[in-house]
């Protein structure tokens, strides 16, 4: 009888695949032992795969190449890290090694820009697409960098009034910029229009009266963020060719217009069964795109993309192990998890996103339906995998099991730390746990090494006013 959980994956997917393996009974992730980290640094336990990361940028730049080549695409692709997406130190370190471009989105990105430039990690030729609704401080921020002689700032616009400031604060004698087109959304979205952007009716009336005339201004880039991302769906393709109309359109009005950067990023593997034809979506993109221009009658553009989640995301995991079960009614079994899903993993309980989930161990263990629950006291504190379904099949185990489980969420490495507030105050005080990275040296080798320790109860106490050891954020009001 094939009962056994090996059996089950065996039986409804094909494994291993790229990026999982089993050697002696446990996961193997990327060529990482999980099980050899976990006797190493214990559970739970954070994990960023960094080789990972250059496997992306390399892998969607071929999807590029082979598209432009099959197609006589004489335009160039541009690749645009999206730094919200993750801000680490060894993140931006290891994405600028592939000379990709930057997309802020904040005021607050251009801190980090500026640091990478004191520390050599890129220079004043970079080009750096500034994205977003714009604060007088962030076009400042813009402007300030522009006026410092990086040369290749784009700043998009969001709307017709942040043109002004750029004029204001703006020392050089050119600037160049973009415009974002303010894109429909789904269908089932409950706006029907982007919040970001200028109309897309506005665009072509905005350039022949702000800047057809203004020889400050050097419009080089339409920027449209189907948000979405890239997908297969009518609802995409429509949005695409719509994007691509306008740039026809305003190509002929404005000379100095060489590119379109579509925004939205690529999918990542969020399930074993995952299917998404790659090569496929980029070669109808960059085929929609010489279409349209040829029946216009205009120059094919420059192509940019931005991609933030797709270059990260899959060198991330997350690690737990199984601290018991409890049978709650007939039908629930619950095995508990040894820190909280909604704090370390924010987007399963806050958008209800799938991530990869297998376990580390035990794959010759019968398996069961269960549900995982975290160590918050919030009911929500659960793991969603699909909707309306929140179960999920593990190995069993046993009362007094002589091993504990291991499981492990996988491709989590873009926006979860940001969003539960890395090193910050976590509901319930449940401390971050450990933070492993992992990459190759010189000789291929794997290194393993610890980012940052377990978190404290004492480091947010700390932060919440208390005085700890004599240490505090605060200076305490006296009753």
């Amino acid at each position: 009888m094939k009962d056994r959980y090996i059996d089950l994956i065996d039986q409804s997917f094909y494994f291993p695949q790229e990026g999982f393996a089993i050697e002696e009974d446990n996961l193997v992730f990327n060529g990482v032992p999980l099980k050899y980290l976990i006797d190493k640094y214990g559970a739970p336990l954070k994990l960023t795969y960094l080789p990972k990361i250059g496997t992306q940028i390399e892998r969607a730049r071929s999807y590029f190449r082979q598209a432009f080549n099959d197609l006589n695409y004489t335009g160039e692709h541009r690749y645009c890290y999206v730094t919200k997406s993750c801000h680490f130190h060894f993140v931006m370190n290891e994405v600028l090694k592939y000379g990709v471009d930057l997309e802020t989105s904040s005021e607050y990105d251009l801190d980090l820009v500026e640091a990478l430039y004191r520390e050599g990690k890129l220079d004043k030729t970079i080009t750096i697409i500034n994205n977003g609704f714009k604060t007088d401080r962030y076009c400042r921020r813009i402007s300030e960098l522009i006026n410092q002689g990086f040369k290749n700032v784009i700043p998009v616009l969001d709307n017709v009034e942040e043109l002004a400031k750029y004029e204001k604060y703006v020392d050089a004698e050119t600037c160049k910029i973009g415009i974002r087109v303010a894109t429909e959304e789904e269908p089932n979205f409950s706006f029907y229009t982007s919040r970001l952007g200028i109309r897309n009716s506005k665009v072509l009336h905005f350039y022949e009266n702000a800047l057809a005339k203004n020889k400050k201004f050097k419009l080089e880039m339409l920027h449209f963020f189907i948000d979405t991302g890239i997908k297969d769906s009518m609802y995409y393709w429509g949005e695409l060719k719509k994007g691509v109309k306008l740039y026809c359109s305003l190509k002929k009005l404005c000379p100095s217009l060489k590119a379109i950067n579509i925004g939205g990023g690529l999918p990542i593997r969020n399930s074993l069964s995952f299917e998404f034809d790659y090569e496929y979506m980029i070669r109808e993109i960059v085929d929609l795109i010489k279409r349209e221009c040829e029946q216009n009658g205009v120059s094919v553009p420059d192509i940019y993309t931005e991609f933030g989640q797709y270059t990260v995301g899959e060198a991330g995991a997350m690690i737990y192990s199984v601290l018991a079960k409890k049978q709650q009614n007939d039908a629930e079994l619950w095995y508990m998890i040894d820190n909280s899903i909604m704090n370390s993993l924010p987007d399963t309980w806050g958008i209800n996103q799938k991530f990869i989930l297998l376990p580390i161990n035990k794959w010759k263990n019968r398996y069961t339906r269960v549900n995982l629950g975290g160590l918050t006291c919030d009911n929500s504190d659960y793991y969603n995998s699909e909707d309306h379904q929140a179960q999920v099949y593990l190995p069993m185990i046993g009362n007094a099991d002589e091993e504990t489980l291991y499981i492990g969420f996988f491709h989590t490495g873009a926006y979860q730390d940001a969003l539960s507030g890395y090193g910050g105050i976590k509901h319930c005080l449940i401390p971050s746990p450990k933070h492993i990275l992992v990459y190759r040296n010189a000789d291929g080798e794997l290194v393993d090494t610890i980012y940052k320790d377990s978190q404290e109860s004492s480091d947010m106490l700390r932060i919440l006013g208390y005085d700890v050891d004599g240490k505090t954020d605060l200076n305490l009001i006296e009753d």
